[in-house]
């Protein structure tokens, strides 16, 4: 009897979840692959760090961790809570989901490559080997 309940618990649940986002589907394994760890490195790999690519926010919205040591790599960019993916392809890193202190082009291969601010220049690599 326990296991038939659980079975009607799980069911109202799952069915809950399917009209909740309208039919998409989404599931905790969509969401943990969206996360990606990177390296941030400046002029040529001087200094590096971790970066990583948490939850999606909203559309082209996601959080952002950056480790401590970032600050070595470029000044300010400590403070950067957001990744912006943009329709191009580019991606910004923000304070406040707006207003980019870094951005970033695709470059070739596995990365993107900074074009703003011009200096210093910096790569950003997928980590997550």
């Amino acid at each position: 009897m326990k296991l038939v309940a659980g079975l009607v618990v799980s069911a109202a649940l799952f069915g809950g979840a399917h009209v909740l986002y309208g039919g998409e589907g989404r599931s905790t394994a969509v969401e943990t692959a969206s996360s990606s760890a990177y390296r941030l490195t400046a002029n040529g790999d001087e200094a590096a760090c971790a970066v990583q690519r948490g939850a999606p926010v909203s559309d082209g919205l996601s959080l952002l961790s950056v480790a401590p040591n970032c600050r070595k790599v470029m000044p300010g960019i400590e403070r950067v809570k957001f990744w912006r993916e943009q329709a191009d392809g580019s991606v910004a890193f923000s304070e406040n989901g707006v207003d980019p202190i870094v951005t970033f082009g695709v470059a070739d291969g596995d990365g993107y490559e900074s074009y703003a601010p011009a200096a210093p220049l910096l790569a950003l690599n997928n980590d997550s080997q």
